[in-house]
């Protein structure tokens, strides 16, 4: 089983207007809510892909019922820990540019930690755990490295989606995947890149300090992936870009969905680059259908 972890999930409000005007009254000219939370965008795209997969992590009040009630429509399983606090809301305000306020979670109790670790009691060798997005600030900012250890306790890979000094200090607890964009690498490890030659040390580097995969995404330029002594190349299918939310954790979804049913990584890596550009190309996350018909476009190639 595929689970997601998301602990601080939300309804993104998305607001348009023609012109803002500051301090008068605004009228939108359209809105949409949706599901939010870099964990809740990964169990989407499996759902759309068609594997299965269990939504984790903290939902509460009203907000949180809607969350819930969307992904059981779209397929997942979930067993999200209620919690007595109410789920956040980030609105997203489009006026020409976007501008976003995001909420800042929930206040969550201990009795509500210990029901939420309950839920990987039940996992098993040959699961995996997706952690992604932000921590609420009463969890504290270790609390990746407490579900690390449980996992490692239940004999269960992870992949981790952060970044910064928290994503080197997991590396050496071997996550099975990690995705930084060029210039979150950069950023990791200090440096500038002026071109994929610059990005591949660092890349390898991700590896010898214990990442299994390393997947750095660079845009309209295409990705790269590392794995054991090998470097792998991918060109971007053509498309007009229309969203960048939700585009890494596309990648992720359709990265561990492809190889949990065919463990093939070059597949996978295929899938992944797909899932990211249809999510780019769509103003909601991809679809399955999109998917497909991008998929013969990706070309990989060894460097």
């Amino acid at each position: 089983m595929i689970y997601t972890v998301t602990l601080n999930p939300s309804i993104d409000y998305i607001v348009e207007v023609d012109d803002l005007n500051l301090g008068h009254l605004n009228r939108m000219k359209t809105s949409i809510k949706l599901p939010g939370g870099k964990g809740v965008n990964v169990s989407r795209i499996l759902n759309q892909l068609k594997v299965a997969n269990c939504a984790l992590g903290f939902l509460g009040g009203f907000t949180g019922e809607f969350i819930q009630q969307w992904l059981e429509k779209e397929g997942s399983t979930n067993r999200f820990t209620r919690i007595a606090d109410d789920t956040r809301i980030n609105v997203k305000l489009k006026h020409g540019e976007e501008t976003e306020i995001n909420g800042m979670g929930p206040t969550i109790d201990s009795t509500e930690v210990v029901a939420f670790f309950k839920e990987f009691d039940r996992m098993q060798h040959g699961d995996i755990v997706i952690l992604s997005g932000s921590i609420p600030p009463s969890l504290g900012a270790d609390f990746y490295n407490r579900i690390i250890a449980k996992c490692e306790a239940q004999d269960v890979e992870f992949v981790i989606d952060t970044t910064g000094p928290s994503l080197l200090d997991t590396l050496r607890k071997e996550p099975f995947l990690i995705k930084p964009n060029h210039h979150e690498l950069a950023e990791l490890f200090g440096v500038e890149f002026q071109g994929i030659n610059d990005i591949i040390p660092y890349g390898k580097k991700c590896l010898e300090l214990g990442a299994k995969h390393v997947i750095v995404s660079l845009a309209g330029d295409g990705a790269l992936l590392f794995v054991e002594d090998k470097v792998y190349t991918s060109n971007t299918p053509l498309g007009n870009v229309k969203n960048s939310v939700g585009a890494g954790d596309s990648m992720i979804g359709g990265f561990i969905g492809t190889y949990m049913e065919s463990k093939d990584v070059l597949e996978s890596f295929r899938v992944a680059v797909a899932t990211g550009s249809a999510t780019a190309f769509s103003t909601d996350l991809a679809t399955y259908e999109a998917v497909q018909k991008l998929i013969p476009e990706v070309k990989i190639s060894e460097i």
